[in-house]
């Protein structure tokens, strides 16, 4: 089976997962925008059983255009997020794939609000496209 590491910057807050993750995704949304700093978020998704949890976390709480709260786990020393948890999924963390510092983890199958997609942005041509109104 396969185990990853993943981790804030400064190292303080660490998961480890068992296994392959269930979906690898894009976001596009500008509330991920402005929480990565970046054009774009990418993220993981893996059954709770999957992901071991160490270090401390601080959390914050919002709602997404789709109705659902996503709460973020971040380091409060470094402030990476690493994690988070949306309650229209239960039972599933999402990474952050940046987290991983993997440049051999699986590519995104999804990308979803496209239509706050930077325009000059490209995909990989096999990328399905979806208006999905639920995020991560």
């Amino acid at each position: 089976m396969t185990v990853r590491h993943a981790s804030c910057s400064c190292g303080q807050l660490h998961l480890t997962v068992d296994g392959e993750p269930a979906r690898v995704s894009m976001c596009h949304c500008l509330e991920c925008q402005r929480r990565t700093g970046a054009v774009i978020s990418n993220q993981a998704r893996f059954k709770t059983e999957q992901v071991t949890v160490s270090g401390k976390a601080t959390t914050w709480q919002r709602t997404a255009e789709s109705g659902s709260v996503i709460t973020f786990h971040f380091c409060p020393v470094c402030g990476s997020t690493v994690y988070w948890e949306n309650d229209a999924f239960p039972g599933v963390i999402v990474v952050a794939v940046g987290a991983f510092a993997d440049p051999t983890f699986p590519a995104p199958g999804i990308a979803v609000w496209e239509q706050t997609r930077h325009s000059w942005l490209e995909l990989p041509a096999d990328t399905p496209p979806t208006h999905m109104a639920k995020q991560g």
